[in-house]
This record gives C-alpha cells, structure tokens and sequence, in this order.
C-alpha cells in the first residue's frame, strides 16, 4: 500500500460562478497546462489536485462530486480508472482522459468508467475546448428538459425477431405510455417501415445530415406517421447508406432531440457493434438481446453479452434476453439460456409463425391483427413490465468509441 499524500485542491477562481471542473493529475507541468486551457472556457470554474502519492481515486476524499472530472493518467492508469469503476455510476461525473493510455484496454476501461472523450497528448487546446463545450451542454440540456426513454433491441444472431419486437413494443408503448419514436438504425437493410406499412417521404440520413438545425417540431414533421403517438424514422429501400457516412455526433444529437421530444425512442439496431450501435446501447435505458433456442444462437448471443457488459458497461436490469419463438420441447432449455448468458430472468414470446406471417404481410401489428393471441398477450406484459420500471441511471458513451474503430 502506498503512502497518501495529497495537494489540496485549489481553484482557479473562486468569484466566477458556473460549472465545476476538476483535473486531476500526478505531473504538475501537464496539470499546468491542462487548467491553462480550460481556464479560456467562459462559465466554468476550474479546479486542480495535483497527487504527488497514494490514493489512485482522483475523487477520493472530495466532500462535493465535481460536475466534471479531467484525468491525465499516469503509468498508474489501470488502477486509476479501476478505483473510479468501484464508485456508483451516480457518484461518477462525465469524465475526460488524457495521457498515457494503452489504445485498446485503456480506452475500454475508459468508457466503463464513464469517459466522454480521450484527449491523445499532447492535447490540443481546441480539442480540449470543444470537449469541455460538449459536456457543459450536455450537463444544460438534460437540467432543463424532460428526457423519455430509450430502448434498444437488437439480434443475437440474423433473424432471431428484433424488429418484430421493436415494431410490436414501440406500437404497445405508443398505446400505454405515450408518445413514441420507431427509429430505424439498419442503415442499409432497414424493415420497419414495412413491418407497418408506412410510406418512407424522408430518411434518417436526411435527418441526421441536418440535426443540429432541427427541433422538436422539425423532427416529428421529418417522421412517417403510423397513429397519432407512433412516428417511424427509417430509411429508403432505394438509398444505399454506410455507416462511415453518419458522425457519432450527429447521432448523438439525433438520439438527444429525440428523448427530448418523445416520451418512448425505441431503437431497431443491426447486428453489429460499431460507433453508432455502440452510442445506442451505452445511453440506452434498455437493451433487449433477442435469442433463439439453438447452439449457434447461444453461441453468438453469449459473445454479444460479455462485450455488453464488459466493454460497454451495461448491467442488471438495463440488459434483458428476449427467447423468441419459445418451445418448451427445444433441446436447449431456458435453463441452458440463463446459465450460459448468466441471466436470471429471461422473456419469452411463443412460437406463433402464421400469426407473425400474417402481421408482418399486411402491415398490421400484432396487439390490431390478433389481441388475443399468445403471442400478443406476451408482447403486451413486456411492454406493461418495462413501463412499469423505474428509469435507469444512463451513461453516455464516450466519443472515444470512434477511435477503436478508426473514426
């Protein structure tokens, strides 16, 4: 164990009012710098604590959490990203890296610990600037506006039923829980406009190339109307999108003005883990992987949960596994299920193939098609379960997510 030693914090002003920031470092010439930079930021009253020893938890012994946190790591990083990961994810403020950081387990144990961005040294002042800008309006936006909720589904492997269960769920909360946004992140073979029948007059990518200049109002006008509280965004079958063609920071805004403007968002993710999938899951109040019973099936979703929670962070009750097309006879058990993905509670939707045929045929969802099937009365008490959860602490994901894709 080392010795404690510690440089009080001293602020930089202590008459300016706004945001609190505090930087923390082990190199007195790099914390230096870093306040110089961030001390031309209007509206933000600059702290630093300078630690010269012992405690590897840039927040120990803080009587008041910091509305952000700056860390330059030392070759002690490991450690120090660590003791801020054993803290509360509420106890934890949005956090900016620099330093010495090894590329790929560095930046994962980053974004567990909460991090917005990593700053390679030396740190420009520009690209420190327009980070701490980022945040501060992060930190405005969400004090001043009610955010709904955002729910993400996804695939363990192609085909298992995510877009059925992300048509039928946000038709469900559309009915009981308000308004709602069906967002299409399929960017290349997207289906759930057909999946309800809706004509397709604007597409994400239309809304994403322009989202800094849109509102609330903008938005809904730029969406396809299923009813009166269920808005579809997707794409056009004839437009060929990549995702290197969308920024993270225009996702990050789209994801933004629509939490801000529907009480539901429920997300129709691909089957991929990159930089937009990845910024979907990580805010997500929900994420519903949806399995079938078979080993391939298994195998893939058992790969797809460890990155969930051990790269992205999202554990207990934000993770749930939807077992699509149940059979009670299948060879792989719900049992099998749980112990492999080390889930306790998992969801099932029964095997009802001619009733989904149908649905998906005609553009109808499942609770107007057929109320009264087993199908839909499962689909009813998952929607019913997750309005009547309590919402989640929620992490952003940390733009730093692009660089481990070559973003």
């Amino acid at each position: 164990m080392l010795n404690n030693r510690e440089v009080p914090i001293t602020s930089s002003s202590t008459a300016r009012q706004g945001l609190r920031l505090l930087i923390s470092s082990r190199d007195a010439a790099a914390l230096r710098h870093l306040q110089g930079g961030c001390q031309r930021l209007p509206g933000l009253l600059v702290n630093t604590r300078l630690v010269t020893n012992g405690h590897t938890d840039p927040l120990y012994g803080l009587e008041q959490v910091p509305d952000f946190l700056l860390l330059r790591v030392s070759h002690l990083w490991r450690e120090e990203l660590a003791a801020l990961l054993q803290r509360p994810a509420h106890d934890r403020p949005p956090l900016l890296v620099c330093g010495p950081l090894d590329e790929r387990e560095g930046m994962r144990l980053a974004m567990q610990a909460g991090a917005r961005d990593f700053l390679p040294e030396p740190v420009a002042e520009e690209e420190l600037l327009a980070a701490l800008g980022r945040m501060m309006a992060e930190v405005r936006s969400s004090s001043t506006t009610n955010n709904g909720k955002l729910v993400a589904v996804i695939n363990a492997k192609g085909g298992s039923g995510a877009t059925l269960l992300a048509c039928n769920l946000a038709h469900q909360l559309s009915s009981l829980g308000g308004n709602t946004l069906l967002l299409d992140l399929d960017l290349q073979f997207g289906s759930v406009a057909h999946y309800l029948d809706v004509p397709t007059a604007h597409s994400h990518l239309d809304v994403l190339q322009q989202v800094d200049e849109l509102d609330s109002v903008a938005l809904r006008g730029f969406c396809s109307h299923f009813s009166a509280d269920l808005h579809v965004l997707g794409g056009r079958s004839s437009e060929l999108c990549l995702s290197q063609d969308v920024r993270l920071e225009q996702l990050e805004s789209l994801l933004r003005l629509a939490r801000s403007t529907y009480d539901w968002v429920v997300a129709d993710l691909p089957r991929q883990i990159d930089h937009l999938t990845g910024i979907t899951l990580e805010q997500a109040d929900r994420v519903y992987i949806v399995v079938q019973q078979s080993l391939s099936h298994l195998k893939d979703a058992t790969r797809l949960v460890r990155i969930l929670r051990d790269d992205l962070g999202l554990q207990g009750n934000r993770l749930q596994v939807v077992v699509n097309r149940y059979n009670k006879a299948s060879p792989v058990t719900l049992h099998d299920i749980a112990e492999a993905l080390r889930c306790e509670v998992l969801q099932r939707l029964p095997n009802d193939y001619a009733v989904v045929t149908e649905s998906q045929n005609t553009g109808v969802p499942l609770e107007l098609h057929a109320p009264r099937a087993p199908l839909t009365l499962a689909m009813r008490e998952l929607s019913q379960e997750l309005l009547g959860t309590e919402e989640t602490d929620q992490g952003l994901l940390k733009r730093a997510f692009g660089r481990l894709f070559g973003r």
